[in-house]
């Protein structure tokens, strides 16, 4: 069945992108879920418009995001956490304790758009991604210092 993408699916395509797919997957997810529409030359009209709406939101919201990132990659985060002999923390510092850190600076970000992918459980000095957009991502300087 062809249909035209209303959301980016991963696997599959980008927003507008008309795609070939198995029936059933189309009628039992994509179509119910509002996530594509049948393939109709009218439907691709509805969709140059929704396209052109969609960008200038995009646009505006990559502004917003490098006004943001400006304020972000300013930031020189430290933190102080008890560890053993060989530098290796007791516990760890997670996505949440480094949106509070950057919370705490004014700046309030989802620690779902942290880009850490695994707890820091060292001593040391490190480079954290902030995904505000799909083509911003600003980083935290981090330094995790030893307790005393």
């Amino acid at each position: 069945m062809k249909i035209i993408l209303k959301e980016n699916v991963e696997g599959l395509g980008a927003r507008g992108a008309i795609v070939n797919v198995k029936d059933g997957y189309a009628r039992n997810y994509l179509l119910p879920k509002g996530i594509a529409m049948r393939y109709t030359p009218g439907a691709q009209k509805v969709l140059q418009q929704e396209r052109r709406m969609y960008e200038t939101k995009q646009l505006q919201a990559k502004e917003e995001a490098q006004e943001l990132a400006e304020k972000i990659s300013s930031l020189d985060l430290s933190v102080a956490k008890r560890a053993g002999d060989q530098d290796v923390l007791y516990g760890s510092v997670t996505v949440t304790d480094l949106a509070e850190m950057i919370k705490q600076k004014g700046i309030i970000v989802d620690k779902r758009k942290l880009i850490l992918n695994e707890p820091i459980k060292r001593l040391g000095d490190y480079e954290i991604g902030v995904k505000l957009h799909q083509e911003v991502i600003p980083t935290v300087r981090l330094h995790v210092v030893k307790e005393e």
